[in-house]
């Protein structure tokens, strides 16, 4: 009696442990597969980490940073011939980097800011740049080298990317849509000592109407040329060339200008304008066309720019007649343009070191100038050490604190 009651019972056990075997090797598998897909979004999410945190009472947002791991698609991109708006940019990310499983939400608001190269008194080239614009979290953001690429550091507004400017990241969600803070990079500096920075310039007279070229090169946007220029460039020639070789279309219907700098201490501003237009009539997005003033050919520009070898960029086009018989406050950041000339013209662009680059930025954060714009502080501050390949990034104009000052280097 007893062993015919045991056999079944043995029977059954060995049934469960089957099915329980089933079910753990299904597991496996499926995790497997889902970190064959996923294994550098699983690596990237998991890198970041606060730096610091919001203090709202001075319109802080909180500092994160990320090191991204893999190419993050950017050479599919490149061989899909880019995306001509931003819609078209969150269906690459959500296809391929996030694979469908969130959706994005990019935009790009109004900003206003200033920058300007200089040589530290030991010979380092730098490439200074305020970021103003109101209360947002900041991402610093580090890319490894790819065959092909290059290394970087960049600084991202996640704003752009649709996260709350009111809250920290608390969820898994909003650590997924950070992964698409490669394609917008505002400024940064990678590992052949090229720095590049993207400043809005309000072109169109009363209503700013943004460029978008139309010919038969490959198409990108606003953030996605900085990031190509960031991963594929050895110097301000070939960040030209890449320029050069694809139509823009600003983001968000506004309009950008952008400064590259190298190592070797040469600098260049690239603009898009009407070839005969000036501010009030360059109103057709569609037939501007890139022009590029080097630092070392300028001279028509101005006297004092044609002097000197470092540049200055704030919010205005740089381009000789451009605001002719135009209202004053049409330039943009004009203000700050000739401040910063007051104090590198003192000392004919060179400065002590980092240090001496950011107290001149501190001289036209957002807090303490007679605002012309909206934006009400400088969310960051950064000098770029192109032979070092390094920054000194200080958050939310608080200079003075050691907590809000971080320093980093490639390959460290």
């Amino acid at each position: 009696m007893n062993a015919v009651e045991v056999k079944p019972k043995r029977k059954l056990k060995k049934i469960l442990l089957t099915v329980l075997a089933v079910v753990v090797a299904l597991v496996v598998l499926a995790g497997v597969g889902i970190y064959a897909v996923w294994h550098n979004e699983i690596g990237s999410v998991a890198s970041i980490e606060m730096l610091r945190e919001r203090n709202d009472d001075h319109l802080d947002g909180a500092v994160y940073s990320m090191h991204v791991q893999g190419g993050f698609y950017l050479d599919d991109f490149v061989a899909q011939g880019g995306v001509s708006n931003d819609t078209d940019l969150i269906q690459f990310i959500t296809d391929n980097i996030t694979h469908g499983v969130v959706d994005l939400n990019m935009t790009a608001p109004e900003i206003g800011c200033s920058s300007f190269t200089a040589t530290a008194e030991n010979g380092d080239a730098l490439f200074a740049r305020n970021y103003d614009f109101s209360k947002t979290n900041a991402m610093l953001v580090f890319t490894d080298a790819n065959e092909g690429r290059h290394a970087s550091i960049s600084t991202v507004d996640l704003q752009f990317l649709g996260i709350d400017v009111d809250q920290d990241m608390t969820g898994l969600m909003d650590k997924v849509i950070c992964l698409a803070a490669p394609y917008a990079p505002l400024d940064g500096v990678n590992d052949a000592g090229v720095s590049c920075g993207i400043y809005m310039t309000y072109q169109g007279g009363e209503e700013t109407v943004a460029t978008s070229q139309d010919t038969d090169k490959p198409d990108f946007t606003s953030t996605t040329l900085l990031r190509l220029i960031l991963d594929y460039a050895d110097n301000v020639e070939e960040a030209v060339e890449i320029a050069s070789s694809y139509d823009l279309h600003d983001s968000a219907n506004t309009s950008y200008h952008y400064m590259v700098a190298d190592a070797s201490g040469k600098s260049a501003i690239l603009e898009w304008t009407n070839d005969s237009a000036v501010d009030t009539t360059d109103n057709d997005g569609s037939q501007r066309t890139l022009k590029v003033v080097y630092n070392d050919q300028d001279a028509d520009i101005g006297e004092r720019e044609g002097a000197s070898s470092y540049q200055i960029v704030t919010n205005f086009v740089l381009q000789p007649g451009y605001y002719e018989g135009v209202p004053a406050e049409n330039k943009k950041g004009a203000d700050r343009y000739d401040r910063l000339y007051e104090e590198l013209q003192a000392t004919d662009g060179v400065v002590a070191d980092e240090q001496a680059a950011m107290d001149i930025l501190q001289s036209v954060g957002r807090r303490s100038w007679d605002n012309d714009d909206k934006n009400s502080c400088t969310v960051h501050s950064a000098v770029y050490n192109l032979t070092k390949k390094s920054v000194l990034w200080v958050t939310n104009e608080n200079y003075d604190d050691p907590t809000a000052v971080f320093e980093f280097t490639l390959g460290e």
